[in-house]
């Protein structure tokens, strides 16, 4: 059941991309190395992954839907796992873990047509499949 539209992904990937960034220094573990740097990376990769998608929050429009929502799931799953993957859990946890899961929710509840390829299955007379 896919219930978030491609616009209001856009929007919550720019809001999480820029949290992720963020978050280390608002939530005081900016110290704790990976913990810092797990939210950074996965940050910025949502970030670059955003201007490059194929939907309406995408500049350059190189990277399908389809692929964006499954870098969502494989992201969120690592940013889920990451204080217990990189050991820093006795630190912190919560932010990583929370963020995680609604990035694999994301990925999961999204439509993943790609902004452009709806056009084109209309133009052949072929419904798009959801």
């Amino acid at each position: 059941m896919r219930f978030i539209s491609r616009k209001f992904h856009a929007v919550l990937d720019y809001m999480s991309g820029v949290i992720l960034i963020a978050a280390p220094w608002i939530l005081g573990f900016a110290d704790v190395e990976g913990a810092k740097w797990s939210a950074v990376i996965v940050g910025a990769v949502i970030l670059l992954m955003s201007f490059l998608t194929d939907y309406e929050g995408g500049g350059k429009k190189v990277l399908s839907m389809s692929t964006h929502l499954t870098m969502d799931v494989l992201a969120g799953i690592f940013l889920a796992a990451s204080p217990w993957l990189l050991n820093f859990d006795e630190q912190v946890y919560m932010p990583h873990l929370i963020m995680g899961i609604l990035e694999i929710g994301a990925g999961l509840f999204t439509e993943r047509e790609s902004q452009h390829s709806h056009h084109h299955h209309l133009d052949r007379g072929i419904s798009p499949s959801h």
